[in-house]
C-alpha cells in the first residue's frame, strides 16, 4: 500500500480515542472505508497533552526507538481528513499530521498519516474516562491482549470534574 491508499483514500493511523467505532463514526462523522489493526514501531504512547486544569491528558506519540504503539488503521477520504484535522486542533497548532510507516496483522507495510503533538506535559494522565474508550476501541478491533494491559496499566489521572 502506499500514501495515497486506494482510489485516492489515505490511511489514518489512530491510537487514542479515535480507535473507537462510536468516537470515530458516530461523533466525528467518519465513514472509514475500511479499518484494520497495525502497529507503530518507533513510538511511545504518552498522555502528556493537556486538557483541563488538573492533571489530565490525551494521547500524544513520542519518538522513542524501543517502543511500539499500537492502534487501528482507518481508511478516509482526503475530505474527511480536512475535518479530522479540525477536530484534532491542526489548524491551531495542538497536533501536526506525520507520515508514519505501520505494519497490519498480515505484515504489510503501510504508509499512513497520524497526529503528533509537541505540547506535551510531563506528569500529565489519562482520565478513567479517556483511558475507557481506548480500551473499548482496543478490544473492537483485537489489539494484542499484551497491549491492552499495558493501556490498563496507566495510573490514571484525578478528574477534577468529578465529585470525590
Amino acid at each position: 500500500m502506499t500514501l495515497a491508499g486506494v482510489e485516492g483514500l489515505l490511511w489514518y493511523f489512530a491510537y487514542g480515542s479515535n480507535m473507537r467505532r462510536a468516537t470515530f463514526i458516530d461523533r466525528r462523522g467518519m465513514q472509514p472505508r475500511r479499518s484494520v489493526a497495525a502497529c507503530l514501531a518507533g513510538y511511545r504512547l504518552t498522555f502528556d497533552l493537556p486538557v483541563g486544569p488538573g492533571e489530565r491528558g490525551v494521547a500524544n506519540l513520542v519518538a522513542d526507538g524501543a517502543a511500539t504503539t499500537h492502534g487501528v488503521l482507518h481508511l478516509i477520504t482526503p475530505e474527511e481528513f480536512t475535518i479530522l484535522d479540525r477536530t484534532e486542533g491542526v489548524g491551531n497548532g495542538y497536533y501536526g499530521r506525520t507520515a508514519v510507516i505501520v505494519v497490519d496483522r498480515d505484515d504489510a507495510r503501510i504508509e499512513a498519516l497520524t497526529y503528533v503533538s509537541n505540547h506535551g506535559v510531563a506528569g500529565r494522565k489519562p482520565s478513567a474516562r479517556y483511558m475507557g474508550l481506548l480500551l473499548t476501541g482496543a478490544r473492537e478491533h483485537d489489539l494484542p491482549a499484551g497491549y491492552i494491559r499495558e493501556l490498563e496499566a496507566f495510573e490514571l489521572a484525578i478528574d477534577e470534574r468529578v465529585a470525590t
